[in-house]
This record gives C-alpha cells, structure tokens and sequence, in this order.
C-alpha cells in the first residue's frame, strides 16, 4: 500500500553503498545474501500453498464456536509441531457461538410487477426473524438522513443503508473505513427510532450477487432487531423499487440464533532466540473465518503464511536471536477474544513484545507493511526499504498494525501490518466467493518471505 517509496528506497541503497562504513557495506551485503535465500527457499519449495489448500478444502468455513474451527485448531497445532517449531502450544479461550442456521430468503415487489428475490445474507451476531418478517422501507444514507425522518416513517419498517463505498478512494481499505459503520450501528440506531429490521449494503464496490457478512452490534438497553446484509445488485433493485414504490413490502427470513460460548484455543508455535530469548516477535493471522465459504484469503492466507515465516528461517539456517512466534489467532472476526487473550497472558507473564506482525489483509502480491509505532520506530524500520525493494515489499509507512495484534498495543514496540495489494480483497471479503482458487501460489509465497525477511532483520538488529 505504500509502494510510493520504492524508486526512493533503491536510490537510498545506492547512496547508502557510497557512504557508509566498510563494515556496514559488509553487514548489508551479507542481509541482502540471507534475505535472497529466504526468497528462494519460499519460490522454489514453499509450503504456504499447499499448507492453505488443505485449510480450505479439507476444513473449509471456520467460525468461532463450530467444529470446522476446533478441527482447525488441531490442524495448526499438527502442522507446526511437523515443521520442528522448539515449542507449539494452546492457549485457552472462550468465545462466542454464533450459528446462521438455514439459507436466509428475501423477496419484494414493487407496485404490480412481479415479487423479486433478493441475494441476502444475515449479520454476525444477528437475531433471526422468527418466521417471516414483513414490512415496508425506508431507505438512507447517512445517519443524518436517518435523524431527521419523522417517527412515523420508521417505525415498524425495516430501515434500509443505501450508502455505498466511496471508489474515488485509491486504498479499498479507506472506502470500507467510510462505509463499514452501517453495519455495525445500523441495528442499534434503527431499533432507537423503532424499526422492526435493518437491511445493509454489502462492503464492497463490486457490482454482484454475493451478500457481504460481518459482525453487527447490538446494546442491551435496546431492541435487538434482525439484520442483513443486501448484496450490492440486489441493494440497486431494491432502491430503484422505492423511487417506483414507495409503500413497497420487503419479507425477510434468518433462522440465525447465539449459542453459548464455547471453549477454543489460540495456536502457539515458537523458536527460542539464540541470544535474546527474553524479546519476543509475534506474527500471526487469525484461524477462525466467516461461516459462508473457505476463509482463504481472510484469513487462511495469513495463518499458512505466519507458519511459514518461521519455516522458512529454519530451513535456511537463520535461526533467529530473539524469540519468534506464529501465532493463529481465535475468534478476530466476531470478539477479537484470541488477541485479547494472548495480550492478556503475555501481560501476566511479565513478556517483552519486540514488535508483533499480522497478515489478514489476504494473500495478494506484496507491497510492504504498515507501522503503528512511534516516528523513530517508523524510520527504524524504514531504514530496510533498501533490502526488500527487489522484492517490491519496501513500502514501509505508519498506518494500522491488526485487530489481533492490536490490545498488545502497549507493550510491543512496534505493532505491523503486512501490506498487499488490495484492490481485489473486498470483492471477496466476508462471501461465500472467499475460496482456494482465488489464490495465487507466488503471491502468497511472496509474502511469507516478505515476513519472514522482516523478522530476520527486526531479529539481528531490535528497534
């Protein structure tokens, strides 16, 4: 997301080569030799790939709290104690149980033309609908709009979020950003104006039939309301409908429900430093995925590639000097409980976080990584855009580390978020279309190395 600094980064390299002292020329070239191996281990026998293929097909959808998610758990814990990890281990944690229970159906008719289907999907963390629920629309785009309607058109209806990503935005992630609020307040600020559901825009600027799921919030002093998520074609029918007619009856049916909280595990996989094994650096994704296909790209993708990082320093004898761990993470899209949990237990223990790195922005072709961090630590770790600029991973900037890594906030020097190009990702993100062959094997390889050459180099050198 920052490859802006590249043709800056080689430049630097050069001018670096003609300044420094002949010991630090020695010592780059030596990193620029052991970065190159790193690369060429992860291209010509990385395991990343088949690591997710198996993880896609052989487990499939992975939510908090169903089985799939304990089989993967198991799946981690076997994988990295294969891969001759110095130590793999489970970390408790209780999390929520969310089931969708049967396929959700909507429909409508406009005036007296012909009743509709409507691709939909409900919320995480949704009430159902109890039957079939029918009523009238009213649709918005802003919580403006939504404030200044009178009590009379909203109550009783579903209340419609029309307002679709902003694509004059470069970054995807930016759009979502702008857009992303509908769905979670949505429910709570339709059931404040006495609304009887809410139906929300998918995330997305692609133009299909796929409904986007993704957490929805409730708050206990208020109604709990169905909600649901159109898909973007079937979020234009309905709003070219209500301009037709207005008085036009949505019927909805979710038989989603909340179970009570189950126990799962974060998986623990860790390599001792040879010197400074009291400083740790975390990396890792998050196991559990959506419910309505594979979770490859979010985030299998993040969880194989996390592995291999520290893979791929054994296997070319770069053992580390400070202590390296993967970490699959539980429960990130519906609780973030896996973060909090380990946050909480490296907390107890008296650990000192390094720096801790996460992947779940998919498994595309690599453009570096984003810091949450303070300026020094930024230009710290800026210093080594010349070591990854051949492998065009040197766009190193401030921005935002993980929802996994994030509660470690406060004791981790620096928090990362490894970057890819994402103008694909939300076309994908929380469908039943996030599947295997949406990945591409050297993007998700050139990724691991990505990684797994920053820890070498965060690893030698510290912050």
């Amino acid at each position: 997301m920052f490859h802006r600094f590249r043709s800056a980064a080689a430049g630097l390299l050069l001018a670096t080569a003609l300044t420094v002292p002949a010991q630090a020329q020695t010592a780059a070239k030596t990193d620029s030799l052991n970065l190159r191996k790193i690369y060429d281990e992860a291209l010509l026998r990385g395991q990343s790939y088949d690591n997710l293929r198996y993880l896609c097909q052989n487990i499939g959808a992975r939510l908090s709290g169903s089985p799939q998610a304990e089989q993967a758990v198991q799946w981690g814990k076997q994988t990295m104690e294969k891969l001759g990890f110095d130590r793999v281990y489970l970390q408790e944690v209780m999390v929520p149980h969310w089931v969708r229970g049967a396929k959700e159906k909507a429909s409508f008719k406009a005036g007296k033309g012909k009743s509709q289907d409507a691709a939909v999907c409900a919320l995480g963390g949704s009430v159902g609908t109890g039957g079939k629920l029918k009523a009238k629309v009213v649709e918005v785009r802003s919580w403006d709009e939504l404030a200044k309607l009178p009590d009379d058109q909203v109550k009783g209806r579903f209340v419609f979020f029309n307002r679709p990503f902003d694509d004059r935005l470069i970054e995807p992630g930016s759009a979502y950003g702008g857009a992303v609020d509908q769905r979670g307040r949505g429910p709570i600020e339709a059931a404040k104006r006495g609304a009887v559901g809410a139906l929300v825009r998918s995330m997305t600027s692609a133009k299909d039939d796929f409904p986007h799921t993704g957490t929805t919030r409730y708050d206990d002093k208020v109604t709990k309301i169905p909600a649901a998520a159109l898909s973007t074609l079937a979020a234009d029918r309905l709003s070219a409908a209500l301009k037709q007619d207005a008085g036009l009856e949505f019927e909805l049916e979710m038989a989603c429900q909340t179970l009570p909280d189950v126990k799962s595990y974060n998986v623990v996989g860790e390599i001792k430093g040879a010197k400074f094994p009291a400083e740790i650096i975390t990396v890792g994704g998050h196991l559990d995925s959506w419910d309505l296909a594979q979770g490859a790209h979010d985030d299998g993708t993040g969880c194989v590639q996390s592995m291999e990082a520290l893979r791929l320093l054994l296997a070319t004898g770069l053992r580390p000097e400070r202590t390296v761990r993967a970490v699959l993470f539980m429960n990130e899209e519906n609780g973030n409980r896996g973060g909090i949990k380990y946050a909480e237990l490296a907390k107890a223990a008296g650990e000192k976080h390094l720096a801790a790195i996460e992947s779940d922005g998919g498994g595309f072709t690599p453009r570096g990584f984003s810091v949450e961090g303070s300026p020094a630590t930024v230009a710290k770790l800026q210093r080594w855009a010349p070591l990854l600029a051949p492998y065009h991973a040197d766009g190193i900037g401030p921005g935002h580390g993980g929802t996994d890594i994030g509660p470690l906030k406060d004791q981790a020097q620096a928090l990362i978020g490894y970057d890819c190009d994402s103008q694909r990702y939300f076309d994908l993100h929380h469908t039943a279309a996030d599947t295997f062959d949406k990945v591409h094997r050297r993007e998700l390889e050139l990724g691991g190395a990505g990684m797994a050459s920053l820890i070498y180099l965060l690893s030698k050198y510290g912050l």
